[in-house]
């Protein structure tokens, strides 16, 4: 398979670098994050059953706040982040995929909603990320995407200069959300409220165009 349809392959060492830090992950993110997380999945309908696309699940600590009602799919690049999430979603039918979040190998409008919690930041194109997810959800569809992102024109000097380093390793500093969906105009947003770190971390839900979902 070529380099085009696999693009995490441009940056090797993020696999490489997430397959070693799958035992360490958790005692860094979840504790801090988990109010976050929950309050972004809250928006997944309670009442009607769907289809819903995780890309990019890591070790799946959002898996025990999910409703049992829907159909999941979980996708990661890292096949040792899979193995951490498959005993947290042991409760929920769900489907368990290697794959890459910017290269998604499913049908168009396959999905009722896509979840994208912590990915955008993460992959070296995320209008690619995005664009997939898009793709891959059903007209009326919603996107769930909880995620650090600069504000427009914000300068953050810091995590700026970090970038280069960090974005090889573990995740980007410098993503500004506005841009990425700037490339997916299909895409309408819906909320987008601060939910962790003074804003740094939004929780966004976005429709795709077209009728209802089902």
């Amino acid at each position: 398979m070529s380099h085009s349809n696999q693009p995490y392959r441009e940056n090797p060492l993020l696999k490489r670098s997430y397959n070693l830090l799958a035992p360490f992950y958790d005692l860094v993110i979840e504790r801090s994050l988990l109010k976050a997380r929950a309050l972004s999945l809250l928006g997944l309908p309670k009442d009607v059953p769907g289809s819903v696309l995780f890309s990019g699940i890591g070790t799946g600590l959002d898996l025990p706040l999910l409703p049992a009602m829907h159909r999941y799919t979980a996708l990661d690049f890292s096949t040792a982040m899979l193995s951490r999430a498959k005993p947290r979603g042991a409760h929920l039918d769900i489907d368990w995929v290697l794959g890459d979040s910017m290269a998604l190998p499913f049908a168009d409008a396959k999905f009722d909603h896509v979840v994208l919690h912590l990915i955008l930041a993460v992959v070296p194109h995320p209008e690619k990320c995005l664009g997939e997810a898009a793709r891959v959800l059903k007209p009326g569809g919603t996107i769930l995407v909880f995620d650090k992102f600069l504000r427009p024109q914000q300068q953050a000097w810091l995590r700026r200069a970090l970038n280069p380093l960090t974005r090889r390793l573990a995740t980007r500093l410098d993503v500004v959300f506005e841009d990425v969906r700037r490339e997916v105009p299909q895409l309408q947003a819906v909320s987008d409220r601060p939910l962790f770190a003074g804003g740094w971390f939004r929780g966004i839900v976005l429709r795709k165009d077209g009728g209802g979902t089902g």
